[in-house]
Protein backbone atom coordinates (compact mmCIF):
# COMPACT_ATOMS: atom_id res chain seq x y z
CA UNK A 1 0.00 0.00 0.00
CA UNK A 2 1.38 3.31 -1.02
CA UNK A 3 0.59 5.99 2.18
CA UNK A 4 -0.87 9.49 1.21
CA UNK A 5 0.81 10.96 3.76
CA UNK A 6 -0.77 14.36 3.24
CA UNK A 7 -3.97 12.93 4.37
CA UNK A 8 -2.92 11.12 7.33
CA UNK A 9 -1.10 14.19 8.33
CA UNK A 10 -4.01 16.29 8.22
CA UNK A 11 -6.04 13.13 9.97
CA UNK A 12 -3.02 13.40 12.45
CA UNK A 13 -4.03 16.69 12.93
CA UNK A 14 -7.53 15.75 14.26
CA UNK A 15 -6.71 13.15 16.57
CA UNK A 16 -8.81 12.56 19.29
CA UNK A 17 -10.53 16.48 18.50
CA UNK A 18 -14.46 16.16 19.16
CA UNK A 19 -14.84 16.93 15.76
CA UNK A 20 -16.08 14.14 13.30
CA UNK A 21 -13.80 13.33 10.11
CA UNK A 22 -15.50 13.94 7.14
CA UNK A 23 -13.85 12.33 3.88
CA UNK A 24 -15.32 13.27 0.88
CA UNK A 25 -14.56 13.15 -2.49
CA UNK A 26 -15.81 11.32 -5.93
CA UNK A 27 -16.45 7.30 -6.09
CA UNK A 28 -12.53 5.64 -6.12
CA UNK A 29 -10.30 8.60 -5.10
CA UNK A 30 -9.09 6.72 -2.58
CA UNK A 31 -11.07 7.15 0.57
CA UNK A 32 -11.22 3.44 1.77
CA UNK A 33 -7.67 3.10 0.94
CA UNK A 34 -6.97 6.33 3.33
CA UNK A 35 -8.90 4.70 5.85
CA UNK A 36 -7.04 1.56 5.99
CA UNK A 37 -3.70 3.91 6.12
CA UNK A 38 -4.87 5.36 9.24
CA UNK A 39 -6.05 2.45 10.72
CA UNK A 40 -2.92 1.20 10.34
CA UNK A 41 -0.94 4.50 12.03
CA UNK A 42 -3.34 3.77 14.98
CA UNK A 43 -2.27 0.18 15.42
CA UNK A 44 1.74 1.68 14.89
CA UNK A 45 0.68 4.12 17.61
CA UNK A 46 0.02 1.85 19.73
CA UNK A 47 -3.96 1.83 19.67
CA UNK A 48 -5.35 -1.78 20.52
CA UNK A 49 -7.01 -3.58 17.38
CA UNK A 50 -9.94 -3.98 19.48
CA UNK A 51 -10.52 -0.40 20.16
CA UNK A 52 -10.46 0.41 16.19
CA UNK A 53 -13.79 -0.21 14.82
CA UNK A 54 -14.31 -0.36 11.05
CA UNK A 55 -17.68 -0.88 9.12
CA UNK A 56 -18.32 -0.64 5.35
CA UNK A 57 -22.07 0.59 4.45
CA UNK A 58 -21.53 -0.45 0.53
CA UNK A 59 -22.18 -4.09 0.84
CA UNK A 60 -25.80 -5.60 0.71
CA UNK A 61 -25.43 -6.67 3.85
CA UNK A 62 -25.17 -2.95 5.51
CA UNK A 63 -26.73 -0.98 2.60
CA UNK A 64 -29.98 -2.95 2.68
CA UNK A 65 -32.61 -1.40 4.54
CA UNK A 66 -30.20 -0.85 7.77
CA UNK A 67 -31.76 2.13 9.74
CA UNK A 68 -29.24 4.51 11.39
CA UNK A 69 -30.56 2.87 14.69
CA UNK A 70 -29.53 -0.21 13.15
CA UNK A 71 -25.94 1.03 12.47
CA UNK A 72 -25.40 2.74 16.22
CA UNK A 73 -26.60 -0.28 18.05
CA UNK A 74 -24.17 -2.29 15.76
CA UNK A 75 -21.70 -0.20 16.58
CA UNK A 76 -22.01 0.22 20.36
CA UNK A 77 -22.14 -3.41 20.94
CA UNK A 78 -18.81 -3.48 19.80
CA UNK A 79 -17.54 -0.90 22.33
CA UNK A 80 -17.23 -2.95 25.21
CA UNK A 81 -15.08 -1.05 27.99
CA UNK A 82 -15.12 3.17 28.44
CA UNK A 83 -11.77 3.31 26.88
CA UNK A 84 -10.99 5.54 23.74
CA UNK A 85 -12.39 3.51 20.12
CA UNK A 86 -11.55 4.77 17.26
CA UNK A 87 -14.26 4.87 14.55
CA UNK A 88 -13.77 4.73 10.73
CA UNK A 89 -17.17 4.24 9.02
CA UNK A 90 -16.83 4.10 4.77
CA UNK A 91 -19.89 5.03 3.23
CA UNK A 92 -21.91 6.24 5.58
CA UNK A 93 -24.54 8.15 3.15
CA UNK A 94 -25.78 4.54 2.12
CA UNK A 95 -27.28 4.47 5.33
CA UNK A 96 -30.53 6.87 5.63
CA UNK A 97 -30.05 9.06 8.88
CA UNK A 98 -26.68 8.51 9.53
CA UNK A 99 -25.70 11.37 11.18
CA UNK A 100 -28.13 10.64 13.97
CA UNK A 101 -26.50 7.45 14.76
CA UNK A 102 -23.12 8.98 14.70
CA UNK A 103 -23.99 12.29 16.50
CA UNK A 104 -25.30 9.73 19.28
CA UNK A 105 -21.75 7.75 19.11
CA UNK A 106 -19.85 11.30 19.87
CA UNK A 107 -22.16 12.39 22.39
CA UNK A 108 -22.49 9.25 24.30
CA UNK A 109 -19.00 7.16 23.57
CA UNK A 110 -15.20 7.90 24.36
CA UNK A 111 -15.12 8.09 20.66
CA UNK A 112 -12.86 9.22 18.05
CA UNK A 113 -14.89 9.13 14.66
CA UNK A 114 -13.92 9.42 10.80
CA UNK A 115 -16.40 9.11 8.00
CA UNK A 116 -16.47 8.63 4.15
CA UNK A 117 -18.60 9.36 1.47
CA UNK A 118 -19.58 10.13 -1.91
CA UNK A 119 -22.14 12.07 -3.06
CA UNK A 120 -24.93 14.30 -2.01
CA UNK A 121 -26.60 12.30 0.70
CA UNK A 122 -23.42 13.03 2.74
CA UNK A 123 -23.70 16.48 3.22
CA UNK A 124 -27.63 16.79 3.59
CA UNK A 125 -29.34 19.19 5.55
CA UNK A 126 -29.67 16.66 8.18
CA UNK A 127 -25.70 17.64 9.26
CA UNK A 128 -26.26 20.99 10.36
CA UNK A 129 -29.30 19.61 12.60
CA UNK A 130 -27.17 17.11 13.90
CA UNK A 131 -23.88 17.79 13.85
CA UNK A 132 -23.88 21.44 13.23
CA UNK A 133 -20.38 22.77 14.58
CA UNK A 134 -19.37 19.23 15.47
CA UNK A 135 -17.27 17.92 11.85
CA UNK A 136 -14.73 18.84 9.84
CA UNK A 137 -15.00 18.22 6.13
CA UNK A 138 -11.67 16.96 4.66
CA UNK A 139 -11.98 16.74 0.37
CA UNK A 140 -10.42 14.10 -0.61
CA UNK A 141 -8.80 14.20 -4.46
CA UNK A 142 -7.85 12.18 -7.30
CA UNK A 143 -4.01 11.44 -6.86
CA UNK A 144 -1.67 14.89 -7.32
CA UNK A 145 1.48 14.72 -9.59
CA UNK A 146 3.80 14.04 -6.35
CA UNK A 147 1.87 11.08 -5.33
CA UNK A 148 1.66 9.62 -9.04
CA UNK A 149 5.24 9.62 -9.29
CA UNK A 150 5.11 7.70 -5.61
CA UNK A 151 2.95 5.35 -7.30
CA UNK A 152 5.20 5.37 -10.45
CA UNK A 153 8.65 5.12 -8.50
CA UNK A 154 9.13 1.62 -10.38
CA UNK A 155 8.18 2.01 -14.12
CA UNK A 156 11.44 3.47 -14.82
CA UNK A 157 10.09 6.02 -16.75
CA UNK A 158 11.75 9.76 -17.04
CA UNK A 159 9.27 12.16 -14.74
CA UNK A 160 8.68 14.31 -18.28
CA UNK A 161 7.35 11.05 -19.47
CA UNK A 162 5.08 10.90 -16.47
CA UNK A 163 3.90 13.80 -17.09
CA UNK A 164 2.31 13.34 -20.26
CA UNK A 165 0.81 10.12 -18.50
CA UNK A 166 -0.08 12.26 -15.81
CA UNK A 167 -2.13 14.83 -17.98
CA UNK A 168 -3.08 11.99 -20.40
CA UNK A 169 -4.39 9.31 -17.69
CA UNK A 170 -5.33 11.19 -14.70
CA UNK A 171 -4.87 10.46 -11.47
CA UNK A 172 -7.47 7.77 -9.89
CA UNK A 173 -5.08 5.26 -7.61
CA UNK A 174 -7.00 2.04 -9.07
CA UNK A 175 -5.36 3.27 -12.89
CA UNK A 176 -2.01 4.31 -11.70
CA UNK A 177 -1.18 1.40 -8.68
CA UNK A 178 -0.89 -0.84 -12.46
CA UNK A 179 0.40 -0.71 -15.84
CA UNK A 180 -2.26 0.10 -18.13
CA UNK A 181 -2.32 0.96 -21.38
CA UNK A 182 -3.75 4.04 -22.55
CA UNK A 183 -7.31 2.42 -23.47
CA UNK A 184 -7.42 0.72 -20.57
CA UNK A 185 -7.40 3.45 -18.03
CA UNK A 186 -9.86 4.91 -20.37
CA UNK A 187 -12.25 1.99 -19.81
CA UNK A 188 -11.62 1.84 -16.11
CA UNK A 189 -12.66 5.74 -15.68
CA UNK A 190 -15.50 5.15 -18.09
CA UNK A 191 -16.89 2.47 -15.69
CA UNK A 192 -16.11 4.72 -12.31
CA UNK A 193 -17.69 7.64 -13.99
CA UNK A 194 -21.19 5.66 -15.30
CA UNK A 195 -21.05 4.09 -11.42
CA UNK A 196 -21.56 7.56 -10.11
CA UNK A 197 -23.67 8.90 -12.59
CA UNK A 198 -26.26 5.51 -11.83
CA UNK A 199 -25.54 5.36 -8.18
CA UNK A 200 -25.52 8.95 -6.81
CA UNK A 201 -27.54 11.15 -9.69
CA UNK A 202 -29.45 9.02 -11.86
CA UNK A 203 -31.47 6.90 -8.98
CA UNK A 204 -31.37 9.50 -6.39
CA UNK A 205 -33.07 11.83 -8.25
CA UNK A 206 -35.15 9.69 -10.82
CA UNK A 207 -33.47 11.51 -13.76
CA UNK A 208 -36.56 10.48 -16.21
CA UNK A 209 -34.70 11.26 -19.69
CA UNK A 210 -31.46 10.00 -19.75
CA UNK A 211 -30.23 10.45 -22.87
CA UNK A 212 -30.58 14.39 -22.42
CA UNK A 213 -28.76 14.50 -18.95
CA UNK A 214 -26.13 12.44 -20.70
CA UNK A 215 -25.75 15.15 -23.27
CA UNK A 216 -25.60 17.86 -20.49
CA UNK A 217 -22.94 16.08 -19.37
CA UNK A 218 -21.38 15.88 -22.17
CA UNK A 219 -21.84 19.69 -23.10
CA UNK A 220 -19.78 20.65 -19.65
CA UNK A 221 -17.33 18.30 -20.46
CA UNK A 222 -16.30 19.87 -24.07
CA UNK A 223 -16.23 22.87 -21.98
CA UNK A 224 -14.24 22.79 -19.03
CA UNK A 225 -12.15 25.78 -18.42
CA UNK A 226 -14.56 28.30 -20.52
CA UNK A 227 -16.70 30.57 -19.00
CA UNK A 228 -20.70 29.48 -19.28
CA UNK A 229 -23.96 30.11 -17.72
CA UNK A 230 -26.91 27.81 -17.88
CA UNK A 231 -28.74 29.94 -20.32
CA UNK A 232 -26.04 29.34 -22.48
CA UNK A 233 -26.57 25.08 -22.47
CA UNK A 234 -30.67 25.44 -22.80
CA UNK A 235 -29.91 27.94 -26.31
CA UNK A 236 -27.74 24.71 -27.06
CA UNK A 237 -29.90 22.33 -26.27
CA UNK A 238 -32.62 24.48 -28.51
CA UNK A 239 -30.28 24.79 -31.38
CA UNK A 240 -30.29 20.39 -31.58
CA UNK A 241 -34.00 20.58 -30.97
CA UNK A 242 -34.47 19.70 -27.73
CA UNK A 243 -35.98 21.33 -24.66
CA UNK A 244 -35.16 21.86 -21.08
CA UNK A 245 -35.63 24.56 -18.62
CA UNK A 246 -33.17 26.70 -16.65
CA UNK A 247 -34.03 25.48 -13.52
CA UNK A 248 -33.49 22.00 -14.85
CA UNK A 249 -29.71 23.05 -15.78
CA UNK A 250 -29.10 24.44 -12.59
CA UNK A 251 -30.17 20.99 -10.63
CA UNK A 252 -28.30 19.17 -13.15
CA UNK A 253 -25.24 21.28 -12.31
CA UNK A 254 -25.87 20.65 -8.92
CA UNK A 255 -26.50 17.28 -8.92
CA UNK A 256 -22.85 16.98 -10.23
CA UNK A 257 -21.14 19.14 -7.93
CA UNK A 258 -22.69 17.13 -4.92
CA UNK A 259 -21.31 13.45 -6.59
CA UNK A 260 -17.68 15.54 -6.93
CA UNK A 261 -18.14 14.90 -10.89
CA UNK A 262 -17.61 18.60 -11.14
CA UNK A 263 -16.18 21.34 -9.50
CA UNK A 264 -17.50 25.02 -9.75
CA UNK A 265 -14.95 28.09 -10.09
CA UNK A 266 -16.13 31.27 -9.85
CA UNK A 267 -15.65 34.65 -10.65
CA UNK A 268 -13.69 37.19 -8.34
CA UNK A 269 -13.61 40.55 -9.04
CA UNK A 270 -10.27 41.74 -8.38
CA UNK A 271 -11.25 45.84 -8.02
CA UNK A 272 -14.77 45.67 -5.81
CA UNK A 273 -13.11 42.37 -4.24
CA UNK A 274 -16.42 40.92 -4.68
CA UNK A 275 -17.27 37.03 -5.73
CA UNK A 276 -19.41 37.28 -8.88
CA UNK A 277 -22.62 35.46 -9.58
CA UNK A 278 -22.20 34.78 -13.32
CA UNK A 279 -20.20 33.08 -16.48
CA UNK A 280 -18.07 31.02 -13.72
CA UNK A 281 -16.29 28.04 -15.01
CA UNK A 282 -16.27 24.04 -14.15
CA UNK A 283 -13.43 21.85 -13.96
CA UNK A 284 -13.73 18.02 -13.76
CA UNK A 285 -12.75 15.76 -10.64
CA UNK A 286 -9.71 14.13 -12.85
CA UNK A 287 -8.76 14.82 -16.18
CA UNK A 288 -9.21 11.73 -17.55
CA UNK A 289 -13.17 11.92 -17.12
CA UNK A 290 -12.95 13.81 -20.25
CA UNK A 291 -10.68 11.65 -22.29
CA UNK A 292 -12.82 8.47 -21.53
CA UNK A 293 -15.47 10.36 -22.83
CA UNK A 294 -14.24 12.10 -25.78
CA UNK A 295 -11.53 10.26 -26.36
CA UNK A 296 -7.75 11.77 -26.08
CA UNK A 297 -7.36 15.33 -28.09
CA UNK A 298 -4.53 17.39 -28.19
CA UNK A 299 -6.13 20.54 -29.24
CA UNK A 300 -7.98 20.22 -25.67
CA UNK A 301 -4.84 19.83 -23.57
CA UNK A 302 -4.72 23.30 -22.80
CA UNK A 303 -8.08 23.36 -20.87
CA UNK A 304 -7.42 20.26 -19.06
CA UNK A 305 -3.93 21.76 -17.81
CA UNK A 306 -5.92 24.60 -16.37
CA UNK A 307 -8.02 21.65 -14.61
CA UNK A 308 -4.54 20.39 -13.43
CA UNK A 309 -3.78 23.20 -11.73
CA UNK A 310 -6.73 24.24 -10.13
CA UNK A 311 -6.76 21.02 -8.72
CA UNK A 312 -3.26 21.42 -6.92
CA UNK A 313 -4.46 24.76 -5.74
CA UNK A 314 -7.29 22.87 -3.87
CA UNK A 315 -4.71 20.41 -2.63
CA UNK A 316 -2.62 23.41 -1.00
CA UNK A 317 -5.73 24.47 0.19
CA UNK A 318 -6.49 27.60 -1.63
CA UNK A 319 -9.88 29.05 -2.37
CA UNK A 320 -9.37 29.68 -6.12
CA UNK A 321 -11.16 32.06 -8.18
CA UNK A 322 -11.19 33.26 -12.19
CA UNK A 323 -9.98 36.73 -11.64
CA UNK A 324 -11.86 39.59 -13.56
CA UNK A 325 -9.81 42.82 -13.69
CA UNK A 326 -11.20 45.36 -15.91
CA UNK A 327 -12.16 43.42 -19.16
CA UNK A 328 -8.69 41.07 -18.29
CA UNK A 329 -8.86 37.61 -16.85
CA UNK A 330 -6.58 36.00 -14.91
CA UNK A 331 -6.65 32.24 -14.75
CA UNK A 332 -6.78 31.41 -11.32
CA UNK A 333 -6.99 33.82 -8.24
CA UNK A 334 -5.64 31.75 -5.30
CA UNK A 335 -6.69 32.90 -1.75
CA UNK A 336 -5.63 31.19 1.77
CA UNK A 337 -6.07 32.94 4.60
CA UNK A 338 -4.20 36.62 4.17
CA UNK A 339 -2.11 34.95 1.34
CA UNK A 340 -2.44 35.71 -2.85
CA UNK A 341 -1.22 33.91 -5.87
CA UNK A 342 -2.36 34.80 -9.33
CA UNK A 343 -1.63 31.69 -11.72
CA UNK A 344 -1.90 31.90 -15.20
CA UNK A 345 -1.73 28.44 -17.32
CA UNK A 346 0.05 28.40 -20.99
CA UNK A 347 0.74 25.62 -22.86
CA UNK A 348 3.58 27.04 -24.88
CA UNK A 349 6.16 29.73 -24.77
CA UNK A 350 6.09 32.50 -25.79
CA UNK A 351 3.53 32.60 -28.33
CA UNK A 352 0.81 31.99 -25.89
CA UNK A 353 2.21 34.10 -22.92
CA UNK A 354 1.67 37.57 -24.50
CA UNK A 355 -1.61 37.89 -23.13
CA UNK A 356 -0.95 35.72 -19.92
CA UNK A 357 1.48 38.51 -19.25
CA UNK A 358 0.08 41.44 -19.99
CA UNK A 359 -2.83 40.45 -18.12
CA UNK A 360 -0.46 40.21 -14.53
CA UNK A 361 1.36 42.71 -15.31
CA UNK A 362 -1.91 45.05 -14.76
CA UNK A 363 -2.00 44.10 -11.17
CA UNK A 364 -0.59 46.19 -9.87
CA UNK A 365 0.14 44.40 -5.66
CA UNK A 366 3.00 42.76 -4.64
CA UNK A 367 1.48 39.44 -4.61
CA UNK A 368 3.16 36.10 -5.88
CA UNK A 369 2.51 36.00 -10.48
CA UNK A 370 3.16 32.88 -12.12
CA UNK A 371 3.10 31.48 -15.59
CA UNK A 372 2.53 27.67 -16.23
CA UNK A 373 3.33 25.54 -18.94
CA UNK A 374 4.41 22.43 -20.13
CA UNK A 375 7.31 23.97 -21.73
CA UNK A 376 10.16 22.56 -19.75
CA UNK A 377 12.48 25.17 -20.84
CA UNK A 378 11.14 28.22 -20.30
CA UNK A 379 12.09 29.03 -16.89
CA UNK A 380 12.82 32.43 -15.48
CA UNK A 381 11.20 35.71 -14.32
CA UNK A 382 9.20 38.60 -16.39
CA UNK A 383 9.07 41.89 -14.24
CA UNK A 384 8.61 39.60 -11.80
CA UNK A 385 6.54 37.25 -12.96
CA UNK A 386 7.89 33.84 -12.54
CA UNK A 387 8.09 31.49 -15.47
CA UNK A 388 7.48 27.63 -13.90
CA UNK A 389 7.29 24.20 -15.34
CA UNK A 390 4.45 22.26 -15.09
CA UNK A 391 5.59 19.74 -13.13
CA UNK A 392 8.22 22.04 -11.10
CA UNK A 393 4.84 24.02 -10.24
CA UNK A 394 2.65 20.61 -9.32
CA UNK A 395 6.02 19.61 -6.79
CA UNK A 396 6.21 22.98 -5.20
CA UNK A 397 5.55 22.65 -1.24
CA UNK A 398 4.60 26.22 -1.46
CA UNK A 399 4.45 29.11 -3.69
Amino acid sequence: MITRMNYIEILKKYRNVPLVKLLAGIRRCGKSTILEMLRDDLLSGGIAPDHIIEMRYTSEMFADGTTHREMYDNIREKMTDDDRYYLLLDEVQEIDGWEKAVNSLLEEGNTDIYVTGSNSKLMSGEISTYLSGRYIQIPVYTLSFAEYLEFKKTSGKSQKELLNDYIRQGGFPITAISDFDEASVYQIVEGIYHSVITNDITKRHNIANFDLFNRIVKYIVENVGKTFSANAIVKFLKSEGRSLSVESVYNYLEWLEKAFVIYRCRRYDLQGKAVLKTQEKFYLADASLKYCMLGFNPKSIAAMLENIVYFELLRKGYEVFIGKYETKEIDFTAVRRDERIYVQVCRNLPEDSDREIANLLELKDHYPKYIVTVDELAKGNINGIKIVYLADFLLMNDY
